[in-house]
């Protein structure tokens, strides 16, 4: 199996199935939003944003970032096997992936990037030019809805608005991984909610962390209490 998530041929049908799927689903979705005001906001003034969601949410994502007002996104993506299927999937929903993933350290006690490096100087860049960058702080590998020091990173040196959100469908999929990543039914219900954006100006810390998982658990708690 884990061949197969390798193919090349695999991955490209599998992205283009899910990117269907998506597309689907998001047509026949009955959607809510809330909090939009405060993003609106952010679209009609232009200029960086960072867009942050637990990772579990990628598949509702590209419905919260209208393409035609709002800044160009691109979203970081792992360069694992599976997030080569993403990265497809949501290219071909109108958000270009860039690759790289959080460094890790290996048994010997060295650094493993991954292209996280190349990655993260590529957001600052695109940041930095007036667009958007989607990151989940969680991702690639977990925990689950526990930070790690990519998006605070970014925030505190483009000096960007960050645009929190958090987002939820019933009835829905939970599939088995880590994250428990959902996946939208056709004729389901959708709601996004936005968390009033914000310049990180604070030391990135222990206590900065719990903040920000703090404002995307509630706003994450909010949305499914609007589908329940």
């Amino acid at each position: 199996m884990k061949g197969l998530f390798r193919a090349a041929w695999f991955q490209a049908i599998a992205g283009w199935l899910t990117a269907a799927w998506m597309k689907f689903c998001f047509a026949t979705m009955r959607w809510r939003f809330e909090n939009t005001a405060a993003i609106e906001a952010v679209w009609a003034a232009g200029g960086g944003v960072i867009i942050v969601f637990w990772h579990e949410q990628i598949s509702l994502s590209p419905r919260s970032w209208p393409l035609d007002r709002a800044q160009e996104p691109r979203a970081l993506i792992s360069r694992s096997h599976d997030g080569e299927i993403i990265a497809q999937a949501i290219a071909r929903m109108g958000v270009p992936p860039i690759r790289g993933s959080s460094g890790k350290t290996t048994r010997g006690g060295g650094h493993k990037d991954k292209g996280g490096t190349e990655a993260l100087r590529e957001i600052l860049r695109w940041v930095r030019a007036g667009n958007a960058a989607a990151i989940t702080p969680d991702g690639p590998r977990g925990p689950a809805r526990e930070l790690a020091e990519g998006a605070i990173l970014t925030a505190r040196m483009t000096k960007a608005q960050v645009c929190m959100l958090g987002m939820a469908s019933k009835p829905a999929i939970r599939l088995d991984t880590w994250d428990r990543a959902l996946v939208p039914l056709p004729f389901s219900r959708g709601v996004i909610v936005y968390g009033d954006p914000f310049v990180e100006t604070g030391e990135e810390d222990a206590d900065l962390r719990a903040v920000w998982k703090a404002k995307l658990d509630a706003l994450t708690a909010r949305a499914e209490a609007l589908v329940a």
